[in-house]
């Protein structure tokens, strides 16, 4: 269930939406560099970042020069590696701070844990990621089980990233399952049977209660149950739990998870809108 999944920096979704013109590719490609470093890979060298972000390794070396000299990199020149300097920490501090949807959300979660004892995460999409920006642990799972803040989920192939595309205007989200699609098709049919079934029954679903479920399967015990947070002029968001699937089954999921998810997005919804 939980993989990193890079794509190249000209994929970005919905291009053709951005308008006038296109995107300036380099720029585009060093906030690529930037988005390949996650908490258990905070160093990087030239050829890992090339394999993130799907780019040339000359290319790699020309950017990760300017973004050492402009601060966003740091750089250990004995190992031949890379991570995040000041100037990208500052960044993430400066978004972190003014993302008050943490506030509202974060008590909530932690009470949802506690009581239905499961793990809870707060998520945004980032491309054909879903990234926890927030997360509450319960102690009677491993915490080892738990998706650490700053983990990038596969949009197309879990329930939180169903119940984003869900919230989604319907040219966006047939944009972004048709480059997922093309970015890891072979992948797909390995882990995920039907994708194109399994991601459409989970937006009717969604669409009809509010929530989603991806039970846990063979070699993914853990059953996820998501539900939308959006917000009126502000990108979508998505609470979701997760727990061992000898615990969280399919009728636990649908009538006491799923409804509970659906109460406190709404709850979030209704604290931030009086903010």
């Amino acid at each position: 269930m939980y993989r990193s999944y890079h794509i190249d920096a000209s994929a970005t979704p919905n291009l053709e939406a951005v308008k006038p013109g296109p995107i300036v590719a380099p720029f585009a490609r060093a906030l690529a560099l930037l988005a390949a470093f996650t908490p258990d890979e905070r160093w990087l060298c030239n050829s890992d970042l090339a394999k993130h972000a799907g780019l040339p390794a000359s290319t790699v070396t020309r950017l990760a020069r300017t973004l050492v000299a402009l601060g966003y990199l740091c750089c250990d020149s004995g190992k031949r590696r890379f991570r995040l300097g000041p100037s990208a920490l500052a960044l993430g501090y400066r978004a972190a701070a003014e993302i008050e949807i943490h506030e509202a959300a974060h008590q909530r979660m932690r009470l949802f844990a506690e009581h239905y004892q499961v793990h809870v995460h707060l998520c945004t999409r980032n491309r054909l990621d879903v990234v926890v920006i927030d997360s509450c642990c319960t102690s009677t799972i491993p915490a080892s089980l738990q998706p650490a803040i700053g983990t990038r989920l596969a949009l197309a192939s879990t329930a939180v990233g169903w119940a984003l595309l869900a919230s989604l205007p319907e040219a966006e989200r047939d944009y972004l399952l048709r480059s997922a699609a093309s970015q890891s098709s072979r992948d797909w049919g390995e882990k995920c049977g039907h994708p194109a079934r399994r991601h459409s029954e989970a937006i009717g679903q969604v669409r009809e209660d509010g929530f989603c479920v991806a039970l846990g399967q063979t070699g993914q015990p853990m059953t996820m149950v998501a539900a939308p947070i959006q917000l009126p002029g502000e990108a979508p968001l998505a609470v979701s739990c997760m727990g061992p699937s000898m615990l969280v089954g399919r009728a636990r999921s649908e009538r006491e998870l799923g409804p509970a998810l659906v109460r406190m997005a709404r709850d979030i919804q209704h604290s931030r809108a009086l903010s």
